[in-house]
């Protein structure tokens, strides 16, 4: 008697596909607001099922809200912390940050990484640099770091968001409290010139425990975050050693900042 062939997993051309198509809707529903199923079947040519599938799978990830008969866009704030949205945006100005923040680092050292995108840009680039040891409570970047040769990867657990794609609350804290490491690099969702921001109280406090953990602490930032503000106080600029910001020219807001932290630009 034959074997039941085993089920075969997505193929690369497909799972391509499906980003692809959840990219459009995305793309669809945030400038819309609003989208039937019917409507998003339309647009992508894929069937209806395909399409709840893909609505139930972008409504997990916080990126749209489903309702019935149709999906509407998430409200700015959760749609801006969706890990998926914001690995797809300001690619050209992470890539110059992550690459400003490699020269920080030498063979042998830890470093920490936060659940920013920034990061994930910076550990793509540290299979040259070994041995290291990097600790991350950001799933991309752990998948990312996984099969490096000459990376101790410490992953840090808690409880697993999805949104964030990210493990966090108090288990991951307490993790993060226990270790030291040469460096912490951190980025967050707004700044002014003497205090940095971030609009959700679990991550805030996750971060803090990160600095508290760094013996140096780097802020990776891009400049569409400056002169914003969010709800919840992160730290004063101050707390941190340096400041990475994308650009090659000067500013008044980027002055200010000087007066309270070292600055490099990007």
């Amino acid at each position: 008697m034959t074997p039941p062939e085993a089920p075969r997993s997505a193929s690369p051309k497909r799972s391509q596909a499906r980003e692809a198509r959840q990219q459009l809707i995305i793309d669809h529903v945030v400038a819309n607001g609003v989208a039937t199923a019917g409507e998003l079947s339309t647009l992508t040519g894929a069937s209806l099922m395909t399409v709840h599938r893909d609505l139930d799978e972008l409504a997990r990830r916080s990126l749209v809200r489903k309702f019935h008969g149709g999906v509407s866009a998430q409200p700015s704030t959760a749609f801006e912390s969706s890990s998926a949205y914001r690995i797809r945006v300001q690619g050209r100005e992470k890539e110059a940050l992550a690459a400003s923040a490699l020269s920080l680092i030498e063979p042998g050292m830890s470093i920490m990484l936060d659940t920013s995108t920034t990061n994930l840009f910076l550990a793509r680039r540290l299979g040259d640099l070994g041995p290291l040891t990097v600790v991350t409570n950001y799933l991309p970047i752990m998948q990312t770091l996984r099969p490096v040769r000459d990376v101790h990867l410490i992953g840090v657990g808690g409880d697993y968001n999805a949104t964030h794609d990210a493990f966090l609350g108090m288990a991951a804290i307490e993790t993060i409290q226990a270790l030291s490491v040469d460096v912490a690099f951190l980025s967050t969702s707004a700044m002014t010139a003497d205090t940095t921001y971030h609009q959700e109280p679990d991550i805030v406090m996750v971060k803090r425990a990160m600095m508290a953990s760094g013996q140096s602490r780097v802020l990776l930032m891009d400049r569409t975050k400056l002169g914003r503000t969010a709800l919840h106080r992160l730290a004063a600029t101050a707390e941190f050693d340096r400041l990475i910001i994308d650009g090659d020219g000067e500013s008044a807001d980027v002055d200010r900042i000087r007066e309270h932290v070292d600055v490099t630009l990007a």
